[in-house]
């Protein structure tokens, strides 16, 4: 293990060397000039012109996009080659840190460009595992207490509240409320891990469809000028796409206990709960920071995209709220819930903060490696050629598979955007997206974007947060989990044929 460290280190040094010289030998991109001040313009004085330089895509080398390949495949075959080694999240932390340090090291480099995208990603990342773990810590805090069968029927139904749900507290919300029970529900069933991936499949990403509190693109969506009510319009592809995964799930669950049965006798007491216990929910003021973490989420949406009577009276932008104050309201109201919740319901429930560490470390080397790929792809994207709608659901999905789809939901509405000429570097282009003529097929296209980068990340354990995180959770309820490659037999054989229909049905 020590050799392949070394191994790993010498590699990630030719890579910056490489890096660096490939960058410096390459010649300049020509500035582009930004639009003019029209705030100037329209109050009658001289039009400002403010010089932009080369944006990031167009300078940095191919070469930076293979630490985050490099971490995708540690990922895959860690947990393969030394299972052991790698359930330590120290040692998560070394890999994501060999890999990552080197591409924020090549980034600043870039002056202006790569300091912006660095301090984006930072944010991103700051909010991104604010929600997520305050989210988590909440969740954490309830306990649904009750005799549940471990049944194909009962499973079903626990996925189905969860895709009705998943929209109004989010995919993370759902999944860290409904995993605890399902779990303890199946705890005399030995195979069991097919239940989890449908959950996955389910409650953390497609049943997250229908509001732009579901998942993050479509919060993005919602800040950039997406109606708060739009999203409600898939209700045919969200029915559709849960409706077919719940069919299959009961069919598969139900012979799986047929198997793992050897008679009708011992499905029954498969089924049977372990204690008779009533049913009940302990832990009930957490629902209120629930409820409170989708109030901050909805309000810093709603002054992001207001537009303030007098801007000296705002922060930033008008309307915006500074970075900082949604997470730490987020963290306020989680550390509030913590404080009130007894240490019972937290041992009942088998709390502890590993899986949000496991979640922190990976996705903190996530972020960093991504940063090249996104940069390229935002440069190149008008390149290759998406036009129809089913163009658009594939490249966003495949992408947010292994990308954080929020991004990539945001870098292909760009692109779509940039068809139609719309200016997109400033402002709510979305709303002005969509206000184009029917005829134009602006709807579709943005339809087709949401569907792909919410159903496509559950194509892998890194497509959306909840997912790495139910993993972890179900992993130490002794839930034996498939690995990366494991998990992407499941969502191969299962998703990719129904997202294939899906394009016949929705986006042709």
């Amino acid at each position: 293990m020590n050799r392949l460290l070394a191994l790993l280190a010498l590699s990630l040094g030719l890579y910056v060397v490489s890096s660096a010289a490939f960058a410096q030998d390459a010649e300049p991109t020509p500035a582009a000039v930004a639009p003019v001040d029209s705030v100037h313009e329209a109050a009658g004085h001289a039009p400002v012109v403010h010089a932009r330089g080369p944006k990031l895509g167009e300078q940095i080398s191919p070469l930076s996009v293979a630490p985050f390949a490099l971490l995708l495949l540690c990922i895959a075959l860690f947990p393969l080659a030394n299972p052991h080694w790698w359930e330590h999240n120290r040692n998560k932390g070394i890999i994501a840190a060999g890999l990552g340090v080197p591409v924020v090291l090549y980034l600043t480099q870039f002056d202006g460009a790569g300091l912006h995208a660095l301090e984006h990603s930072a944010k991103e990342y700051g909010s991104f595992l604010m929600l997520l773990g305050s989210l988590f810590v909440i969740s954490g805090g309830v306990y649904v207490r009750g005799a549940f069968q471990g049944s194909p029927l009962v499973n079903t139904l626990f996925l189905a509240l969860g895709a009705c749900v998943a929209s109004f507290v989010g995919t993370t919300g759902a999944s860290m409320l409904l995993i605890r029970p399902l779990l303890r529900a199946n705890e005399k069933r030995t195979r069991v891990a097919h239940v989890v991936v449908f959950f996955i499949f389910i409650v953390s990403n497609c049943g997250g469809l229908l509001t732009p509190l579901g998942d993050p693109p479509l919060f993005l969506g919602f800040l950039k000028g997406v109606p708060f009510e739009w999203t409600m319009r898939l209700w045919k592809e969200w029915a559709f796409v849960n409706g077919v995964l719940l069919v299959v799930f009961f069919l598969w669950d139900s012979i799986a206990i047929r198997r793992e049965a050897r008679s009708s006798v011992e499905a029954i007491a498969l089924e049977t709960p372990t204690s008779p216990e009533p049913f009940g929910i302990d832990g009930l003021h957490n629902f209120l920071g629930l409820a409170g973490i989708v109030a901050v989420i909805y309000c810093g949406g709603q002054a992001y995209g207001a537009v303030a009577l007098n801007s000296r009276l705002s922060w930033g932008h008008p309307g915006e709220w500074p970075y900082g104050v949604q997470e730490g309201l987020m963290g306020l109201v989680a550390v509030v819930c913590y404080c009130l919740t007894t240490q019972t319901i937290r041992e009942q429930n088998r709390f502890g903060f590993g899986p949000i560490i496991e979640v922190a470390v990976l996705f903190a080397g996530i972020f960093a490696t991504m940063i090249p790929a996104l940069a390229m792809l935002n440069v190149h994207g008008k390149s290759l050629g998406i036009e129809s709608p089913a163009q658009f659901f594939w490249w966003t999905g495949i992408l947010s598979s292994f990308l954080d789809n929020a991004p990539t939901y945001l870098t292909f509405a760009v692109t779509a955007c940039g068809t139609h000429n719309i200016n997109t570097e400033e402002g709510k282009y979305l709303a002005e997206f969509l206000a184009l003529p029917a005829a134009s097929g602006a709807a579709h296209i943005l339809a087709a974007i949401s569907c792909g980068a919410v159903f496509m990340g559950a194509n892998t354990y890194i497509g959306n947060g909840p997912n790495f995180m139910v993993k972890a959770i179900a992993e130490e309820n002794n839930v034996k989990m498939p690995g990366f490659f494991g998990y992407m037999a499941y969502s191969c054989g299962i998703l990719v044929p129904l997202f294939v229909v899906v394009t016949f049905v929705f986006f042709r």
